[in-house]
């Protein structure tokens, strides 16, 4: 595995663990996206995944598991009874496939805030971007774990400076937050996204 798909696979798993550990009475609390429960921040996520995986294969995405399929920047339709961790698995996979396929991780993906760049690129920055902020976003809407891999957080952010304006040109980050003078990496990070922490 390439250390790209091995640095996703990580924050991938993370996620997963946070969505095993939440309490079934917590999927319907507010969480820090608005208009977002816990639920639709995992849906949202499992739609992302799926719809780079869509765009690489020349493919729809399909709904699976009871959760529904939607635009890559909403959340979709989770219907009762859905099985958010074996829906985030099955995309996690589908994820995994492509970034430990060298062709399929060269694929230029044309819709990235980051510009034109290979799906491997795209996963490693934006990617990770998304998985962090929403593994913090459902950890705090349901009361659990928040804090995020430190290595990863410095090396999003570090990444993503130089495309603050491609970021907010996609409607999907509130505008960041100065943050404390003696904030942590992780302190910075979510007030560069937006977030409130």
């Amino acid at each position: 595995m390439s250390e790209i798909a091995e640095r996703f696979d990580r924050l991938a798993g993370a996620f997963q663990a946070r969505i095993e550990a939440t309490p079934a009475d917590r999927w319907d609390r507010v969480s820090p996206c608005e208009g977002w429960t816990a639920r639709d921040v995992v849906a949202h996520v499992i739609n992302g995944h799926r719809g780079i995986i869509a765009a690489v294969r020349g493919t729809p995405p399909q709904p699976s598991h009871r959760v529904g399929v939607s635009g890559m920047d909403d959340a979709p339709k989770v219907e009762p009874g859905a099985d958010l961790v074996a829906a985030y698995a099955e995309a996690r996979a589908g994820m995994r496939t492509l970034l430990t396929d060298p062709g399929l991780a060269a694929t230029p993906l044309p819709f990235s805030p980051i510009g034109p760049v290979p799906v491997e690129r795209a996963a490693d920055v934006v990617g990770a971007l998304e998985l962090l902020v929403h593994t913090w976003d459902l950890a705090r809407a349901v009361g659990g774990d928040e804090i995020l891999d430190l290595e990863a957080v410095v090396r999003t952010h570090n990444a993503l400076r130089h495309h603050y304006d491609g970021l907010q040109a996609t409607d999907a980050f509130r505008p960041k937050i100065a943050a404390p003078a003696d904030a942590d990496p992780q302190t910075a990070f979510l007030c560069f996204t937006g977030r409130r922490p």
